[in-house]
């Protein structure tokens, strides 16, 4: 490879031998699905972020949905969340049956704005639960948020998928509310491929979760095909899901976490590097800043009237030049289902909306080169001088 003209991708997992070594002993093992790794990456998992205990799924999505019916969320019901998220943030809640009410963002960052939550729980019945993202990685005033929604008797989801290792006032970003569900897809900040992690205090809800989590069996597949006496029997005492993580993905997992804090450092050295070299330009606006920020994401903002061109020709001029880009997020109240379902403009969550159709997700990953990352910056500034100049 060369790092010099190759295309630089927007994400791309970091993965080792150790990650590949773990694979092969658990295909070795004979036993692929959950068992015994899977529970060794929980514990590690939990003493990593203080908590008392974590629960390993499939997905994020499945660790929001077993929040939210852990904490009885169900028809009637309605959860309070930002229409400036991937969507599983909010389509667990109507998995359920419960509807969704947006809190806008805020005008200094992508997350929910504490003032706009406490008007929207004062009006709006019904909410059971809210569900603040610390997006990109940015820290959310988790605080103010408890403060507000447990004085309108609600409960706290921490929507932590961008959020690992951010650490933060209180702890871990995710260890601060009633429940935090992490990700651990192929692009986050730690990976399984495919996968999640829930984290709680309350004992209750951790109890329920791990039950719904595997079809509702009284006991794990681990304790009855591994057991020294015949197991055979086990019961069903709740309709439950299928969500668990196997050991595959977790022996990967159990690698990556040991790595985390070299993966945050090598990220954090790749967001100084942007801010410093963007600080002068005045047509981009830079993301907000947190001593523990995680940057899964590094989001520039295109400042309006500043540049000839539109944001779709800026990530056309990137990929010109070699750099792979996204955009977080497209809100959910500008998408079909949800624009139908409550009658949504895009106007109607105007800070959600600005900054989304302002917003460039740029290549920051752990194990880009310097070489990489000016080769970013160069490209960057090259199509801000062009767009300032007469031609096209």
């Amino acid at each position: 490879m060369n790092p010099s003209t190759d295309f630089i991708p927007y994400a791309r997992p970091s993965l080792g031998v150790e990650e590949e070594n773990a694979v092969l002993s658990v295909l070795r093992s004979g036993w692929l699905t959950t068992g015994s790794v899977a529970k060794a990456f929980e514990e590690e998992f939990a003493a990593f972020v203080g908590a008392p205990a974590a629960l390993a799924v499939n997905s994020a999505t499945s660790g929001l949905h077993l929040a939210l019916e852990a904490l009885g969320v169900g028809p009637g019901d309605k959860v309070a969340t930002t229409p400036y998220t991937f969507v599983s943030t909010a389509a667990v809640a109507r998995h359920l049956g419960a509807e969704v009410v947006f809190c806008d963002i805020g005008k200094a960052d992508y997350n929910m704005d504490p003032g706009k939550l406490e008007s929207l729980l004062a009006r709006e019945r019904h909410v059971k639960a809210v569900l603040p993202i610390h997006i990109g990685g940015n820290p959310c005033d988790m605080a103010e948020i408890i403060d507000i929604a447990r004085s309108h008797g609600a409960a706290v989801v921490e929507d932590a998928a961008h959020a690992f290792p951010l650490r933060m006032e209180g702890g871990f970003a995710g260890t601060i509310g009633d429940i935090g569900v992490y990700s651990f897809y192929a692009n986050k900040t730690m990976t399984t491929g495919e996968g999640g992690m829930i984290v709680t205090r309350d004992d209750s809800l951790r109890k329920r979760m791990a039950l719904m989590r595997s079809h509702g069996f009284d006991r794990d597949a681990w304790d009855r095909y591994t057991s020294t006496k015949p197991a055979w029997f086990y019961d069903v005492i709740e309709a439950g899901y299928k969500y668990n993580l196997p050991d595959l993905l977790a022996a990967i997992g159990r690698e990556q976490l040991k790595k985390a804090d070299a993966f945050l450092a090598e990220r954090q050295a790749i967001a100084a590097g942007y801010l410093k070299a963007f600080a002068d330009l005045d047509a981009i606006e830079l993301p907000p800043v947190h001593p523990g920020h995680s940057w899964h994401i590094f989001a520039i903002r295109l400042v309006p009237g500043k540049l000839r061109i539109e944001r779709g020709e800026f990530i056309g001029r990137l990929a010109a030049r070699g750099i792979g880009s996204s955009v977080h997020f497209i809100p959910l109240h500008t998408m079909d289902y949800w624009a139908r379902r409550y009658g949504f403009s895009p106007s109607d969550f105007p800070e959600a909306w600005d900054k989304s159709s302002r917003s460039i997700s740029i290549p920051i990953w752990h194990g880009m080169s310097e070489e990489q990352g000016r080769r970013v910056i160069e490209a960057v500034k090259a199509i801000v001088a062009e767009a300032r100049a007469s031609g096209p």
